[in-house]
């Protein structure tokens, strides 16, 4: 209307009035607050004052508060595209899957025009030019163009090269004069895939062989930020995503929850941890957290520190035993390697082709959170069933060919594992294959410059694999028997009887019966498919896999899985499905539990179940004793400081009921631990050591 005069915003950009407030020209607007307050209170214009307790935002960098105004923007049409981004956006494979139709999706569905002027010094001029009279505009598009229009060739693509530059046009009054603002950072971001390549102007070839990107990975935050621009540009000049595959980690937070700061120091710093605990412990501690699928992470030094205690000790002392023993025998991958048919190097070498097989199907669909675990898994395996159960079979001498089979798949797993590790843990993954590569000097030249391993699908057993992992539970179960009554391992006990209904399965457990005799220290074993006499079933609906599968009947489901009886379990496991009121459930969704019946002295988990005899006799004790004794020997020899393989005569003392003992299980005894002699001595100076309140004296002597 006539009269009215609309003002712009009278605030300059250092927050300060401009001249159209006469009366604090100059003045920062929160500097001014106090005198406001006084002009209307002395002008009887104020209607009330107080204050009110906020959040308010401040700058990050200075802590001093910031001002929000209103300026003019040059913006990109965004909404006119929505519909083509959310087709490019179902191209996408992203990781995790929600953030699809999740954040990325909605945040495209609700897109607005996108604002990419920015009112600074540092960065990319906005190449628009405007006529000074017609107001006509010019996008250049090029170093070339703008030096035809202006006769000025420049390289250097900032506001004070540029900004001077001026042109006009035959036939047209005005001159074009470059607008102030600069880019956005996020529009450069945007436009990495092909300002990196500096296309359209080199390398399209290159280009076009490479766009899409096969990968990318970014923060949660990027959902607004770089995933969107890299999106929107790429649609907007191709019709396609930027990018195919996309891994959103999460945000990592200081161990109390809150943002990390430099200026709080609330993390240690990256560096020290390196030196403290090794890149690859660092590495593998995000790797194998929630961050590889869009979860917060609270960062602790702890959770480092605990990858070097579960997988890199572990996988150190497992290479270290192969190579320590290898090299005492002299094996080689060379000379000596053999296929081996050994029930748990068969075990260990299937386990490796489904590992290997995981892994691929994995990484190919980017989930890294399924990765890691799986190899963690394998190494577990490795160092605390497969050489603990094999042990023996490395100490004895000569070059045997059982030997040779076992030295010859320990050495695969290791390589295998190395190389399986090597984008996990790059620098240990190194000096483990450097080592292994002393024994092959035809191997690669560095772990990353070798092909990633593949799975062997005839080696795969998985019959096998889950009769070792049965034997494996069973194994615990024994432990735990064992604890029950306070019976050491070292202790042997008469009868162990392992209990299934799957007589297939018991087959199978009864081939590594040797290994679970020496495991559990049991004389003998039996198998029994009368699992109703020792066990009652019962049952849970799994709920992360039924919860999708039931929606809102899932209360009525549950209740009728927790109500079956041992009959209708045994049914759904040996049928492989089970109907219930119309409803066909799998083995996958009911997981079904086994508990020791009252009364029994029976052992149960959801795998397995066993009974063991528990009862004592003198020889059995004894025993004990004796393995006792080897374990004092053994303490013996590694204090002396003698090698693995160095033969020893021994000279002991002591209370009679352990002599008595040591001249019982001589053999076995010598044999354990490399003794050519025994001999007792009615006195003795040697090292003195309490096994069972009775006392004994051990003199080791190398031969």
């Amino acid at each position: 209307e006539a009269g009215i005069h609309i003002l712009e915003c009278p605030v300059d950009d250092a927050g300060k009035f401009t001249a159209d407030i006469t009366d604090f020209v100059g003045v920062h607007v929160k500097t001014a607050d106090k005198d406001i307050i006084k002009k209307l209170k002395d002008e009887y214009k104020l209607y009330d004052q107080g204050v009110l307790v906020h959040s308010y935002p401040f700058c990050p960098r200075s802590d001093t508060p910031l001002i929000y105004k209103a300026i003019p923007s040059w913006y990109v049409k965004v909404e006119e595209i929505k519909d083509r981004l959310l087709k490019s956006n179902e191209q996408i494979n992203w990781t995790p899957s929600h953030i699809k139709e999740g954040r990325f999706g909605k945040w495209l569905e609700g897109s607005r025009d996108w604002s990419i002027s920015r009112n600074r010094i540092w960065g990319t001029p906005i190449p628009i030019w405007i006529n000074d009279k017609t107001n006509a505009r010019e996008c250049i598009g090029s170093i070339e163009e703008l030096y035809k229009l202006t006769g000025t060739k420049v390289t250097d693509l900032h506001k004070e090269n540029v900004d001077h530059l001026t042109f006009s046009k035959a036939g047209e009054e005005g001159v074009y004069r470059r607008i102030p603002e600069v880019l956005d950072c996020w529009f450069e971001s945007g436009s990495m895939p092909y300002a990196q390549l500096h296309y359209p102007f080199e390398n399209q070839k290159m280009f076009e062989q490479g766009f899409p990107a096969e990968f990318i990975a970014e923060g949660l935050d990027q959902t607004r930020g770089w995933f969107y621009t890299l999106t929107v540009l790429s649609t907007a000049l191709f019709d396609k995503p930027a990018f195919k595959n996309v891994i959103v980690n999460g945000i990592v937070m200081a161990e109390d929850g809150k943002k990390m700061s430099k200026r709080l120091k609330n993390y240690t710093p990256p560096d020290e941890l390196m030196e403290t605990f090794g890149a690859d412990a660092l590495r593998i501690y995000l790797i194998n957290s929630g961050l590889v699928k869009g979860e917060e992470q609270r960062f602790a030094d702890t959770g480092v520190k605990d990858m070097v205690r579960k997988v890199l000790l572990p996988w150190q002392n497992s290479f270290k035993f192969f190579q320590t023993y290898a090299e005492v025998d002299g094996w080689s991958p060379v000379k000596n390697f053999k296929t081996s048919d050994n029930i748990v190097d068969r075990w260990l070498l299937s386990n490796l082709q489904t590992l290997k097989k995981n892994i691929a199907r994995e990484m190919e669909e980017y989930h890294l959170y399924n990765v890691v675990p799986a190899l963690f898994t394998f190494i577990e395996d490795l160092t605390n069933w497969y050489i603990r159960l094999n042990r023996a079979r490395f100490w004895g001498d000569g070059l045997t060919e059982d030997k040779c089979a076992a030295y010859s798949t320990l050495y695969t797993a290791l390589r295998e594992l190395t190389i399986s590790m090597a984008p996990f843990t790059p620098f240990f993954s190194e000096h483990v294959f450097q080592e292994l590569r002393k024994m092959n000097p035809a191997e690669a030249l560095s772990v990353h410059l070798c092909e990633y391993p593949t799975a062997h699908e005839n080696l795969i057993n998985v019959d096998l694999e889950v009769a070792v992992g049965r034997m494996q539970q069973l194994i615990l179960l024994g432990r735990q028997k064992r604890n029950q009554v306070q019976i050491k391992v070292k202790t042997p006990l008469k009868r162990l009887t392992i209990i299934h209904k799957d007589q297939k399965l018991l087959n199978e457990i009864n081939k590594l019966s040797e290994y679970i005799q020496t495991e559990l220290n049991v004389k003998t074993i039996e198998l029994s498919t009368k699992e109703d006499e020792f066990i009652r079933l019962y049952a849970k609906p799994n709920l992360p896999v039924l919860g999708k599968k039931l929606g809102k009947d899932m209360g009525k489901y549950k209740a009728l899985i927790e109500k079956l009886d041992g009959e209708k379990l045994s049914e759904l496991e040996e049928k492989g499905s089970l109907v219930l009121d119309g409803i066909t459930f799998y083995p996958e969704e009911i997981l079904v539990f086994r508990e020791a019946k009252v009364g029994t002295q029976a052992m149960s988990n959801r795998f397995i179940s066993i009974d063991m005899d528990t009862v004592l006799d003198q020889n059995l004790i004894n025993e004990g004793l004796a393995r006792e004794i080897v374990n004092r020997i053994q303490k013996s020899r590694k204090d002396s400081n003698f090698n693995v393989g160095d033969r020893i005569e021994i000279t002991y003392s002591g209370d009679e009921s352990l002599c008595a003992v040591v001249a019982q299980f001589n053999d076995y005894i010598s044999g354990e631990t490399l003794a050519v002699k025994l001999t007792k001595a009615s006195t003795l100076e040697g090292q003195e050591f309490e096994i069972d309140e009775a006392k004994i004296k051990l003199a080791l002597k190398k031969v």
